[in-house]
């Protein structure tokens, strides 16, 4: 592995995405709670305060980054089913890693993280074929509106990375489970 930022590699946001995806991207998405606790289960404070990489964010701030980030991709969804091509906020997440809850134990986030998948996977199982297609706008990207399809490759990509953030530090380390 080269580049410890993108351990899954980069994310690319303009290629083709079929309607066979959608199921897999689904399920990595509705993994991610369990996977993600089993990551973590018995780290201990030292290392749960262990940046994945130098310069990088430590563990307990890559547990708490990924439920603020999908319970923005949850509203995110909820505004393109409910709303004609909304606007998005997008919001600075190295500054929100720096705010004293993303010191705090790991166990609240995890809790939020089963509770936000839980809802976001129902509504992604319930979404109609043509819903799929619909769109919101997001101001980081300028090549155009975004689609559910989109969004849902996003971030089942973005479950990858960040859970590989976390266990190829472990294996790195010798910290892994057998």
């Amino acid at each position: 592995m080269d580049d410890l930022r993108y351990p899954v590699g980069r994310f690319d946001h303009d290629a083709p995405i079929t309607a066979d995806m959608r199921g897999p991207a689904v399920e990595t998405i509705a993994a991610l709670p369990r996977r993600m606790r089993a990551a973590v289960a018995g780290l201990s404070d030292a290392q749960l305060d262990t940046p994945y990489r130098d310069g990088g964010w430590t563990v307990r701030q890559v547990v708490h980054h990924v439920p603020d980030s999908h319970v923005n991709a949850y509203i995110r969804l909820k505004l393109a089913l409910t709303e004609d091509v909304p606007t998005v906020k997008p919001y600075d997440e190295d500054a929100w890693s720096k705010l004293a809850d993303a010191r705090m134990p790991i166990e609240p986030s995890l809790k939020l993280l089963d509770g936000v998948h839980e809802r976001w996977v129902t509504l992604l199982r319930a979404l109609r074929p043509e819903d799929w297609q619909r769109q919101f706008h997001h101001p980081e990207y300028t090549q155009g509106p975004r689609t559910i399809d989109w969004l849902a490759q996003s971030y089942a990509w973005h479950s990858r990375h960040h859970l590989a953030h976390i266990t190829s530090l472990l294996d790195r380390r010798g910290w892994a489970k057998p």
